[in-house]
């Protein structure tokens, strides 16, 4: 079904969503289209009864479920991304994506190997035996690259911070080239 429909707002609120959702202010309408459809979506959900939440918490977790289904591009976004939307503390982000993420596990499952993907191939390798190196601030991407490390084969070695960094996490050559071939990522190429 086509819906269409104007929303009156003044120019310093467009420009305050556009800058919320890292977006111009010119292409607002057309990003916010995945937004609008969520947001359809929970309330039809509502009143058809398959989603009629009690609790505050559940409700948001299905909102962020849905935003990664329509405005993502069914990938897991980091803490930050959801702290700006849901205007919560990092603390309280991760613990929102965490939970999606064990609550819709099996209706994510698709999202979640496509955003191990993405990090595996933007990973940079430090000499031609690793280890590699991926630069994330999404603590749960990295715990999902662990668990699948973990059911792949527990004698690997786990996904870990890089001493002395803030958000930048080393993987051993043999765990990053099974996370790869078991992911279907192309592995990064060592450039000297």
């Amino acid at each position: 079904m086509r819906i269409e429909f104007d929303l009156p707002l003044t120019p310093a609120e467009l420009t305050e969503i556009a800058q919320i959702i890292g977006t111009p202010t010119a292409t607002l309408p057309t990003a916010m289209a995945g937004y609008a459809t969520s947001a359809l979506q929970e309330y039809l959900g509502m009143m058809r009864g398959q989603r009629a939440f009690k609790r505050g918490t559940d409700i948001h977790e299905y909102r962020l479920f849905l935003l990664v289904e329509n405005v993502f591009g069914r990938r897991i976004p980091d803490e930050q991304t959801v702290s700006k939307i849901f205007q919560t503390t990092p603390s309280e982000s991760r613990g929102l994506l965490r939970s999606i993420i064990s609550k819709y596990q099996y209706l994510l499952r698709d999202a979640i190997d496509a955003t191990l993907v993405v990090v595996l191939e933007a990973a940079t390798a430090q000499t031609a035996t690793g280890p590699y190196l991926v630069t994330m601030s999404s603590v749960n991407v990295i715990e999902e690259l662990n668990k699948k490390l973990a059911t792949l084969d527990g004698t690997l070695a786990s996904v870990s911070k890089k001493r002395g960094s803030v958000s930048t996490y080393e993987i051993t050559k043999s765990s990053y080239d099974r996370l790869c071939a078991e992911l279907g990522a192309t592995p990064a190429a060592y450039v000297p």
